[in-house]
């Protein structure tokens, strides 16, 4: 779950994930002109955006409170055994549609605590306590031998084994990365938030990425340098609903259920 920043006294905006990667999945669907490749293979990369947060189902579904905030969970800062399960449910999930959604969702849940491959600064594996370290280390060495696996099975055979060569790997990986992080950008930030903000290495091609500079013009407008997408402007939105903070959990469920969805649009143009 995601829960946006407000003015104090105003309603937050919150966001399942399965909201959050809808809205990369669209920005997917969207990128790609004649500097940067769009993604491919086309149908197994969307697919793979499209539920990349898909162990949180569960969780978004019934969501728990916390209670300094009296509103849900929000991303990190969900309940550590709750975090292990997402990180071991999305691989699993996108496994079942086919090897490669498992391999880049895996290699995601992997990066997400080791830098992003050493493409980001942020490495979430040393923020954990001490105490809790070795529970994270089982899971994350258990995705590194599910990637094994995987990558055995797509080696195997001839339609997607050049799916695994390092360059076209990780332009796929990093292409996951940036649809992943400028979704969040918005999704996690209200519009007076939004500051201009650098998203390094973002895929050209397979050798080849360059940094994209995203500057806000207004709370709805945004400029991008360079423009990745296929259109010249676009207007996307993504869901969530408005809540305030509620004192228990049956509230705050029974609040989740009862509001309706309303959408945040931003407009994406070049700068």
């Amino acid at each position: 779950m995601i829960v946006q920043t407000a003015p104090a006294g105003e309603p937050r905006f919150v966001i399942k994930m399965a909201e959050h990667t809808a809205f990369a999945g669209a920005l997917a669907r969207a990128f790609g002109n004649d500097r940067f490749e769009p993604v491919s293979p086309r149908e197994e990369m969307l697919y793979v955006i499209d539920h990349h947060d898909q162990g949180w189902f569960d969780v978004d579904e019934n969501p728990g409170r916390d209670p300094e905030t009296g509103l849900p969970w929000n991303l990190i800062g969900t309940p550590r055994d709750i975090l292990l399960e997402t990180g071991k449910r999305s691989p699993a999930f996108n496994s079942q549609h086919s090897a490669y959604a498992g391999l880049l969702s895996s290699m995601h849940i992997w990066g997400l605590y080791n830098g992003r491959y050493g493409y980001s600064e942020q490495v979430l594996l040393n923020k954990i306590p001490g105490e809790f370290r070795a529970d994270y280390d089982k899971m994350l060495d258990a995705q590194l031998s599910h990637q094994a696996a995987l990558r055995e099975v797509l080696a195997g055979d001839p339609e997607t084994e050049a799916w695994i060569d390092e360059g076209r790997l990780f332009q796929n990986y990093k292409a996951l990365q940036f649809f992943d992080t400028l979704a969040l950008y918005f999704n996690c930030n209200g519009g007076a938030d939004r500051e201009a903000a650098d998203f390094t290495h973002v895929p050209i091609s397979a050798t080849d990425d360059v940094t994209v500079t995203v500057t806000p013009m207004d709370d709805v407008t945004y400029a991008f340098d360079p423009y990745p997408f296929r259109e010249p402007e676009m207007v996307l939105g993504f869901g969530g609903r408005y809540l305030t903070p509620v004192d228990d959990d049956d509230s705050l469920q029974a609040a989740m259920r009862g509001t309706p969805t309303a959408e945040q649009q931003v407009r994406l143009v070049a700068a």
